[in-house]
């Protein structure tokens, strides 16, 4: 019986995956402006051509043509999709799937570090203001979330660089190591791009930590409240295994399906910080793509998101399984 239901949520997964990525499609096909026309009026624009003239030259060098009908367009992506093949960028003239595996790693390694440690800190954090209550820490806290939380993370980007970059002058704002260090497992190229991360990961620490510490209070408070709590309190048991088996376990199931989606999401990388401080990962290659209307990068780099967040969710279903004997 356990098996047949596991199989019906892998094909409700592929199907979901399958569905969203067709969606996508349609999507960036039929949104205002397309590839070739945002190319020729550069034309127009940079070279004084004449719209005709640069149109059927900008046809040529993206190799594309938007009166193609869209589902001839669809077939031919899923064709491609099937052998594993998304396509050419059409900005950098280069296999998207070599661009998303250089890109992939530079955005998990930065939004990985942020997202684990802001979750860490935030639950630790949220559990102890629950526990001892009426502490000085919880109006910081729920202060502090609700300014960070209203001011996009960009702009606490472009003020650590304001800070550590141009004041300060002790940490870089651009890129994602210095290009006088030559990649290579060395510690001069390690600590380097320890260095350059600093912000970048700073930028996403400080907007989410916040929202993290009073989602892990409300759950910890409502849990506090239950009758096993109470009965556990009763028979003596020493308050550290109270906070960690009976409060902090359950507090933190709801929160297990926020960090999936957040991880999923973390595949697509975060466009305008990326972009603000120039790292090459996902975010900032998908800020390009949307940009130029490059429709083969923007699909392939939209459907590593779905899968993230679709897989992600899968795997939250089992984690929750596991914390959770109730849910088996």
């Amino acid at each position: 019986m356990k098996k047949v239901i596991w199989y019906k949520r892998i094909i409700v997964v592929i199907l979901t995956i399958f569905f969203a990525t067709s969606i996508t499609f349609i999507i960036i096909r039929v949104m205002p402006g397309d590839p070739v026309e945002t190319l020729a009026m550069d034309m127009v624009r940079n070279q004084g051509m004449n719209y005709e003239e640069a149109y059927k030259r900008a046809k040529a060098i993206l190799n594309y043509d938007p009166e193609t009908p869209i589902v001839i367009q669809y077939m031919n992506f899923i064709k491609g999709l099937a052998k594993g093949k998304l396509g050419d960028s059409m900005i950098y003239k280069r296999p998207v799937i070599e661009i998303i595996a250089e890109a992939l790693p530079w955005t998990l390694f930065l939004l990985s570090i942020s997202t684990f440690l802001a979750f860490l800190v935030g639950i630790v954090t949220g559990m102890y203001i629950a526990w001892k209550r009426k502490t000085i820490l919880d109006p910081i806290v729920s202060a502090y979330a609700s300014i960070m939380s209203s001011i996009p993370n960009y702009i606490v980007g472009l003020l650590l660089i304001l800070i550590f970059s141009v004041k300060l002058g002790i940490l870089p704002s651009r890129g994602a190591y210095d290009l006088t260090v030559e990649p290579g497992f060395n510690w001069a190229f390690i600590s380097n791009v320890f260095k350059h991360a600093l912000l970048p990961v700073g930028a996403f620490f400080l907007t989410t930590v916040g929202n993290w510490a009073l989602a892990m209070k409300g759950n910890a408070i409502s849990v506090l409240g239950e009758d096993y709590v109470n009965a556990a309190r009763a028979r003596g048991l020493q308050q550290r295994r109270i906070v960690i088996n009976y409060v902090g376990r359950n507090a933190l199931l709801p929160l297990v399906t926020n960090l999936a989606i957040t991880v999923g999401m973390m595949f697509g990388g975060s466009p305008l910080i990326e972009n603000v401080f120039a790292y090459p990962g996902v975010g900032y290659f998908l800020n390009q793509a949307i940009g130029r209307r490059d429709f083969p990068l923007m699909q392939g780099m939209f459907l590593t998101i779905t899968v993230a967040v679709v897989v992600s969710n899968f795997i939250a279903d089992i984690l929750n399984s596991i914390l959770d004997p109730r849910l088996r």
